[in-house]
């Protein structure tokens, strides 16, 4: 049995096969949506790039702005500044010229100054050699007065005598008028305190000590004293003329001494003679 072809059935519809697209289409349309997307997204970053550099473009414009404004005010200050110097430098001169001309003038005034002093000074120098010649001579009268004092004071020494005083002691020179007593003052030996004293109730401050005249004994001259010194009475009775009447002094080496060397009615002269070294004697008068 022999199988004949199928023929299909004039009366059964007729399918046609439709036919597929090309794949080259499909990628050329992804190539195309990438590069547009693409392009989108770099016109974006450069529109936002470029609106990043005009910000900043005017930031730097304001900034430039205002240093070009402090810049002005410098370059005003600036030229204030010169034109208060330029007048400054005006007076300077000015002054300038004026200083020069006062110390032309101090200049000359010095000048003349230090040639008066000169002849001021030469004049001096002359008056001086004048004096010193005045002095040479004046100092040669001078030696010669005291060579001669020297002399005058020797010899009253030698006419000075010494004596034991009435506590036993060697006394020192004993003055015997108002001359001596001056002489040794001169010496300068011992403190001597002159004594003018009258009767009295009451002590007489005498130096460092107190005297007390009690009775007196023109005819015979002598004298009765009391001393008040160191807290203690000392009478000394009966004392004649030109004696040393002795007494010790607490701190005193060597004794006070009283000399009388003139007696009255009523009053004696004389003086009190201390050693120098005594702490409690007071210095002469």
């Amino acid at each position: 049995m022999s199988i004949s072809p199928s023929v299909p059935d004039p009366k059964e519809p007729y399918e046609y096969e439709s036919a597929s697209t090309p794949r080259w289409i499909i990628l050329v349309f992804v190539i195309a949506f990438g590069l547009i997307a693409y392009l989108l997204y770099a016109g974006n970053a450069a529109r936002t790039k470029l609106e990043t550099d005009l910000e900043q473009a005017h930031s730097k414009e304001a900034v430039l702005a205002a240093q070009i404004d402090q810049t002005n005010t410098r370059l005003a200050d600036m030229k204030a500044q010169q034109d208060m110097t330029s007048q400054k430098l005006g007076f300077t001169q000015a002054e300038l010229a004026q200083a020069r001309s006062m110390a032309q003038t101090i200049r000359q005034s010095q000048k003349d100054s230090d040639e008066k002093l000169a002849a001021q000074i030469g004049q001096v120098q002359q008056d001086a050699e004048t004096k010193i010649g005045q002095v040479n001579t004046d100092l040669t009268g001078a030696k010669s007065d005291i060579s001669a004092t020297k002399q005058d004071l020797e010899a009253t020494k030698s006419k000075l005598t010494s004596t034991v005083g009435d506590l036993g002691v060697q006394s020192g020179l004993i003055a015997r008028n108002q001359e001596e007593v001056e002489q040794l003052k001169r010496a300068g030996e011992r403190n001597i305190f002159e004594i003018h004293l009258s009767k009295s109730k009451t002590p007489t401050r005498v130096g460092p000590i107190q005297l007390k005249l009690e009775k007196t004994d023109p005819k015979k001259f002598k004298y009765t004293m009391t001393v008040l010194a160191d807290d203690k009475t000392i009478e000394k009775k009966d004392k004649t003329a030109e004696e040393p009447v002795q007494f010790y002094i607490k701190g005193a080496p060597r004794p006070y001494e009283i000399v009388i060397f003139d007696v009255t009615k009523n009053q004696v002269n004389g003086y009190l003679s201390t050693p120098k070294d005594a702490g409690t004697a007071a210095k002469a008068q």
